[in-house]
């Protein structure tokens, strides 16, 4: 098409220049309706398309195009209605020529007869700006003719984006909204739907060229994926049978149909017979409210196809106009003869075949594109151009000689740009920086009958106009229609979303909408569907079992309510119910022989400390806190301490009272009464000092520790200065160990008096006790830390006790008679007497 615009804009260049006559090579003779007037307006509205456009094969056969008709009679009516108008360009009248051709190339001549002009006084009759054409590709070759020459050209139905482009296209404006808006749309509609995994069928030819490209780079924007997009022919079979298969296998549930209005009647004309179903369709602007489109074996298709439509308006009087038209008013047009031939099926030429026209045939009976009046949409696109136009070449009246006496610019081409209107059927016109008008389409959805036919409902709208989140929007409370037989709405995606408490692994070999989706690792969660990444815990928290909240990590500490705590508990109370029997038993057996003979003073005091140690190993159960902690590890050493240096009392009194060789020795003056609480009161006084020393420098706090359970929160005691903790445990030890060395060598005496044997046997348990305490303290997790701690304070505190008392509680209950002074010398060996 490039050399012909050439040769087009080389005849207009040299008719433009001066001393030059107005005068057209090759074919002429394309205008089909005119009306005289001061100003002229063009229009390029061909009513017959070529169907195959390959001359130098096959000629181009036209076929005639209702729609078109009805645009040329709807500038025709605004014409007029302007010319009524006594404000809008008063005391001038407004003509048009209308001109028709078959065919891109046609079109092409009858433009640049348009501009020319045809009349014997030259170039008088030129037009001032230029209506059409209807597709994007012819408008786009008309308006490199028209630039050149600052004819300002307005179209009402090339939606191609491209045409924005005023570099390329100074002159080219439009009433209706680019496809970068309709697309846009149609991208918040899926987005609305969640329909992330779409296909694409387009038309050759650059609207669907340009509205495929425009729609992958904005669906990619969204995170909507494109599994395919196949190109139609309406003459090849390969690419249907392609078509058809990948319909069939495809995992996607919607299609976008972005094909004109031609194309759309071929596709659906051919693949009704393949029994498509299960898709949802998506339609442009183009064919989504053509109800002819319509019929029973096309339901299974069509039910619930859903697209953007050019807002349904009214326009009053122009469906009488329309209704009206006889063949009468324009006697001189063949193509309304034409055209009433083809409505009515009748000749106006005596035919054997047909019936004859009258001219008098209502068109109220006839069914087509021409008498659907029942709303307008693209309809009012024209009205708009030809109120643009009219509102533009008023301002002609404030120009002097054609021109802006500020830019020197044609006035029309000059303030078209400005031009700011509400047309009488109340529809505003805003042009803006690209030419275009504001976008404003209806959502609409296809309710088909059983019969075949179908109602087109508004559902929602799109207006760019609207801020940024309002642009598209939804009636509620509106019955949809589904596509594929769904009730609900379909769902159209490569792969799910990725549940909460799974992440979103991209294949970089796949489309974004193809992911695979991976459970969080321990320890982490993710709170949003398709979430890129896994979120970690914070210290104090943990992931719920799904894995899609943080939750408080459970604490744990050895509590009075569960098995184990009561145990212990029942245990030590336990200890200190035999400790206090013993002592009761003792107190009220104090004058008898066996217990004055092991020292009465002495044992009590050690029942006392029995008890304390007992008791303090309650500390360790329960909610550690400041407080508990620095109890429960003093108190433990200073009752252990109290409770051995009770025992080292004993044995060195059992020692000394048997070292000597002569009964009447005064040995026992050494380690009197008085020099043995002394001792127990010195040993104490030590630990007492420790544990202070301990609890002022770094004593022993609660700590919440989350390095052994991941999942929970151990509540312990830090034992603060591990030094303070060993120096006390070493203490326990060290006196443990001489009392054990003390009660071994003193293990021969006489039986009778003999307790260093029992206090041997319980040293012995305490160390087994405390030896095996060690590792189990190290190892044991958590709660069993302290468990282990009370095991050990009451294992050595029963062996103490058991050890060293009952033998003589069984001989003071059980055994009375060897309770006796008697008894006891008479087991003394007579090297001791």
């Amino acid at each position: 098409m490039g050399w012909i615009t050439f040769i087009y804009f080389t005849l207009l260049a040299r008719a433009r220049s001066e001393n030059q006559t107005c005068k057209l090579i090759g074919q002429t003779g394309f205008l089909e309706f005119s009306k005289g007037g001061d100003l002229i307006i063009g229009g390029a509205l061909p009513h017959s398309y070529c169907i195959n456009n390959l001359p130098t094969l096959n000629p181009c056969v036209c076929r005639w195009n209702d729609r078109e008709l009805k645009f040329a009679r709807t500038l025709i009516f605004t014409v007029e209605e302007i010319n009524r108008d006594t404000k809008l360009l008063p005391g001038v009248s407004l003509g048009y020529k209308l001109y028709n051709g078959c065919g891109s190339e046609n079109l092409l001549r009858a433009a640049v007869e348009a501009v020319i002009g045809e009349d014997s006084k030259g170039c008088s009759d030129q037009i001032q700006a230029l209506i059409g054409h209807s597709s994007s590709g012819v408008s786009e070759d008309i308006n490199t003719i028209l630039s050149p020459l600052s004819i300002p050209q307005v179209s009402h139905l090339s939606t191609c984006a491209c045409l924005s482009d005023k570099r390329r296209y100074p002159t080219f404006f439009r009433t209706v909204p680019s496809d970068h808006f309709q697309i846009l749309g149609l991208v918040q509609l899926m987005k609305y739907f969640d329909w992330r995994w779409v296909g694409i069928i387009h038309s050759e030819g650059l609207y669907s060229a340009e509205g495929t490209a425009k729609f992958h780079m904005e669906a990619k924007k969204e995170g909507i994926c494109v599994e395919y997009t196949l190109p139609y022919s309406k003459t090849s079979q390969f690419k249907l049978k392609a078509i058809v298969k990948t319909l069939r296998e495809s995992s996607s549930k919607v299609v976008l149909l972005f094909l004109s209005l031609s194309y759309t009647k071929s596709f659906l004309s051919k693949i009704e017979k393949y029994n498509i179903a299960g898709k949802q369709w998506i339609g442009g602007e183009s064919w989504i409210t053509q109800a002819v489109l319509a019929s029973v074996k096309r339901k299974i298709i069509l039910q619930g196809a859903m697209g953007f439509a050019f807002p349904q308006t009214d326009i009053p009087g122009l469906d009488e106009f329309l209704l009206s038209l006889k063949p009468s008013d324009e006697p001189h047009s063949t193509i309304i003869k034409a055209f009433w031939e083809k409505f009515f099926d009748c000749s106006f030429s005596p035919s054997h075949t047909t019936t004859m026209c009258t001219g008098t045939e209502d068109l109220r009976t006839v069914s087509s594109d021409y008498t659907d009046v029942t709303h307008f949409r693209a309809e009012n696109n024209v009205y708009k151009a030809v109120y643009l136009v009219a509102y533009a070449l008023h301002s002609l009246l404030q120009c002097k000689n054609g021109s802006n006496p500020t830019t020197g610019k044609p006035c029309v081409l000059d303030h078209i740009h400005y031009v700011n209107f509400t047309t009488q059927n109340g529809a505003m016109v805003v042009i803006d920086e690209n030419g275009g008008s504001v976008a404003q389409y209806d959502l609409v959805n296809w309710q088909m009958k059983e019969n075949g036919s179908v109602e087109i409902v508004k559902i929602g709208q799109y207006d760019s106009s609207y801020p940024e989140g309002e642009k598209f929007k939804l009636k509620d409370n509106l019955k949809i229609v589904w596509g594929g037989h769904s009730h609900e709405v379909p769902r159209s995606v490569c792969t799910e979303p990725c549940p909460l408490g799974t992440r979103k692994a991209i294949d970089k070999f796949k489309l974004v909408c193809c992911f695979d989706c991976f459970e969080c690792p321990e320890g982490t969660i993710s709170n949003q569907t398709n979430s890129p990444d896994c979120l970690i815990c914070p210290p104090e928290f943990w992931p719920n079992e799904k894995k899609d909240n943080c939750v408080l990590k459970p604490t744990e500490y050895l509590s009075y309510k569960e098995i184990m705590g009561a145990l212990l508990t029942g245990f030590g109370c336990v200890g200190v119910f035999l400790s206090l029997l013993t002592s009761i038993i003792f107190f009220t057996h104090k004058e008898t022989p066996i217990v004055k003979a092991n020292n009465s003073e002495l044992s009590f005091l050690l029942l006392f400390s029995l008890k304390l140690c007992f008791l303090c190993s309650l500390t360790f159960i329960g909610r550690p806190t400041e407080w508990s902690c620095m109890l429960r590890h003093t108190a433990f050493g200073i009752t252990f301490v109290l409770c051995i240096s009770c025992v080292l009392g004993k044995t060195i009194v059992v020692l000394m009272a048997f070292s000597a060789t002569l009964p009447a020795s005064n040995m026992m003056k050494w380690f009197g009464p008085a020099k043995q609480r002394l001792s127990v009161l010195a040993f104490t006084l030590i630990q007492v000092i420790i544990c202070i020393f301990w609890v002022t420098i770094n004593p022993p706090l609660p700590k919440r520790n989350m390095k052994y359970y991941k999942e929970k929160i151990i509540l312990e005691c830090a034992l603060g200065s591990a030094v303070g903790f060993c120096a006390v445990l070493g203490y326990i030890g060290l006196l443990a160990l001489l009392c054990f060395i003390l009660a071994f060598l003193a293990r021969k005496l006489p039986d009778s008096f003999n307790e260093a044997k029992f206090i041997t046997f319980s040293m012995l348990i305490f160390f087994a006790v405390w030896i095996t305490f060690i590792p189990a303290y190290v190892s044991s997790p958590g709660k069993f830390t302290v468990a282990v701690e009370i095991f050990a304070i009451l294992a050595s505190s029963f062996g103490l006790l058991i050890c060293i008392f009952f033998p003589k509680c069984y001989i003071i209950i059980f055994k009375p008679e060897q309770n006796s002074k008697k008894h006891l010398l008479g087991k003394i060996p007579p090297r001791t007497l």
